[in-house]
């Protein structure tokens, strides 16, 4: 069954608490955020969506980097939450899971089967 196109509001407003986790997992480069993004199934992710969120989480204190040498190329910049980007992303997960049991409410009012009541009958 194919997929619906993922709509990429929504994903632009999870984007960063994503970035925050798994940098709360270990620290990575963009690139292996990518990755590793699309291995968790945001297979359409790409480069140009995320360098954008790690430049931002930087500029607002989020995230730190710090440059290490590669063998295979330029040397890579590795992110990791400061403590004010970890208290954010407990925030947003707890936000998230609060949108998320509030949204799954009201969809499983409206699934196949169940009345559906109109504005005049309530």
């Amino acid at each position: 069954m194919p997929t619906a196109p993922r709509d990429p509001q929504l994903l632009k407003g999870v984007l960063p608490i994503l970035v925050l986790t798994l940098l709360t997992e270990h620290e990575s480069y963009g690139y292996e955020l990518v990755t590793r993004l699309q291995t968790d199934g945001l297979t359409d992710i790409t480069t140009g969506t995320v360098y954008p969120v790690l430049t931002r989480l930087e500029r607002d204190g989020l995230i730190a980097s710090r440059l290490v040498a590669s063998s295979a190329g330029p040397a890579r910049k590795y992110y990791v939450p400061t403590p004010t980007g970890a208290t954010q992303r407990d925030d947003a997960v707890a936000a998230w899971r609060e949108l998320v049991a509030t949204v799954d409410a009201v969809l499983t009012r409206a699934l196949p089967g169940a009345p559906v009541r109109s504005k005049e009958s309530s």
